[in-house]
């Protein structure tokens, strides 16, 4: 199944989802995977997951790549949408199927929910389905399942450090097409980064538990296992996350340079306070030349202060 763009050079991404406009929490982490890939000399790729097409807003894609440029922010190559991958996730399914790794499930969510053990994300599938439909379930619509372990993903986070999971025990079988047909963040991304090459993922922390995840497919698919970094998620200050889900504003993109200010403020780089005064160039050049991971504060959500907090080094 290895089919990927052999790299031995730093390649990061950003993977914004066209549901909605860029807000703060996503131009953090536009802004941190952009530095790490310039500070390390490195590629910086966009890609659209709009794999799931009910979510899928039109004109939201082209804003968001108006918005990057609009900020200084000048990706590698072609811009990649996942709604023009589908042979390559329909490929990788096929495969995993032709091992024996996959399997047909038609429960509901009420069944699953009646039977079910809570764990990390939810109810744990409790593999109603993984030796067989029920007779009576044919006809129903179904979703394709992986068969997990209940061996330990283990990897090192650049940032929040040791982080391992049972997947099994902590998970269940997670679905990979589901009933509707659409398939799952959790093959298309990983297919999308090993077929790209990625070496390096800067991501929030709220996709830190996806991650053991990744890394099995990863595994059952001949795919390297990139670097992880996940950042902070920008909250709320009654500690929601900040998203579509919770009405967060729109980039305000008449003033970038004071949106980007916050958002190296945010993850703990300390700008000094003149170079509000500059242009998006020196911004970048001083932000790339100063980016420190070290810096970051070691959390998984944050509160996000609107005040800018700027101090002089």
């Amino acid at each position: 199944m290895r089919q990927i763009q052999e790299t031995t050079k730093y390649r990061g991404r950003f993977a914004p989802t066209p549901s909605g406009m860029l807000h703060f929490g996503s131009l953090v982490t536009a802004v941190g995977s952009y530095l790490d890939a310039r500070s390390h000399q490195g590629e910086w790729l966009v890609r659209i997951e709009d794999v799931d097409h009910p979510r899928v807003k039109a004109g939201i894609s082209e804003k968001i790549l108006s918005t990057l440029e609009q900020f200084g922010m000048e990706w590698d190559g072609p811009v990649i949408y996942q709604s023009k991958c589908m042979n390559r996730y329909q490929d990788a399914l096929h495969f995993l199927g032709s091992l024996g790794l996959t399997y047909p499930c038609s429960c509901t969510r009420k069944e699953i929910a009646d039977s079910a053990l809570l764990g990390l994300e939810g109810m744990v599938y409790p593999g109603h389905c993984r030796n067989g439909l029920p007779p009576d379930h044919n006809q129903r619509p179904q979703a394709v399942r992986i068969k997990t372990k209940p061996d330990r993903i283990e990897f090192q986070d650049r940032l929040q450090g040791s982080v391992y999971q049972s997947i099994a025990n902590e998970i269940g079988d997670f679905v990979l097409r589901r009933a509707d047909g659409i398939y799952t963040y959790q093959l298309a991304v990983v297919v999308d980064d090993g077929w790209q090459g990625i070496t390096h993922i800067v991501r929030g922390a709220d996709l830190l538990a996806s991650t053991p995840r990744q890394i099995f497919l990863q595994r059952l698919l001949g795919y390297p296992t990139p670097s992880y970094l996940h950042l902070p998620v920008v909250t709320t200050a009654q500690g929601e996350k900040l998203s579509k889900q919770t009405l967060a504003h729109p980039i305000d993109t008449e003033n970038p340079l004071l949106q980007l200010m916050a958002a190296i403020d945010f993850l703990g780089q300390h700008p000094p306070s003149e170079l509000i005064e500059g242009d998006l160039n020196s911004f970048w050049q001083w932000a790339i030349n100063h980016w420190s991971v070290t810096r970051i504060a070691q959390v998984t959500y944050a509160p996000y202060n609107p005040s800018l907090n700027i101090v002089n080094e």
